[in-house]
């Protein structure tokens, strides 16, 4: 009978490789993943609970019989977005505003927002940006889909020797609909 043992290497490696992840994704002075210490479990004091979709997902959820697509968000003409809506499904009125923010570091900056298709047109956010936030605003200006995406480094990028780097992208995205 062959004994199957893990040798001293691959365990070291896979606890390396553990500890690697789990520091990328660590944020110093909190858990938040919107950079500011502080989690964020819930959108927006003037986002109506009414426009807050659940996330999309292939199960079937309890309650709903299998194979029925989820209702559709219902919309609302103002929305506040932030770094916890990622992945979020809103839906806005014609002639609405979206704004958001996203806070981020010097060290793990966001990128400009940016919005794919025509139903959203860039609006002036009126606000001052710290160093590595993203702000953007949008007016909801015809019927259809969009796209909001921004990314940001998951890992500070330090320029010294030594200091532990990674190449891993934070990526942020909202699927809008504009009706």
């Amino acid at each position: 009978m062959r004994r199957t043992t893990l040798h001293r290497t691959t365990v070291t490696t896979l606890a390396a490789a553990t500890l690697l992840l789990m520091g990328c994704g660590a944020q110093h002075g909190g858990s938040g993943g919107d950079g500011s210490g502080s989690p964020s479990s819930s959108p927006s004091a003037t986002t109506p609970s009414s426009a807050l979709p659940s996330t999309p997902s292939s199960a079937s959820e309890p309650g709903t019989p299998s194979g029925t697509p989820p209702a559709s968000p219902a919309c609302t003409s103002h929305m506040e977005l932030t770094a916890a809506d990622n992945g979020r499904a809103v839906c806005l009125t014609r002639g609405g505003q979206i704004r958001l923010t996203l806070d981020g570091t010097r060290e793990r900056p966001w990128s400009p927002v940016t919005a794919s298709g025509d139903a959203l047109k860039a609006a002036n956010p009126g606000i001052a940006v710290l160093p590595g936030d993203a702000v953007a605003a949008y007016d909801a200006v015809t019927g259809g889909d969009a796209k909001l995406t921004s990314s940001r480094p998951m890992c500070p990028q330090h320029g010294s020797p030594g200091q532990m780097s990674c190449k891993s992208i934070e990526e942020w995205t909202v699927a809008v609909t504009v009706r």
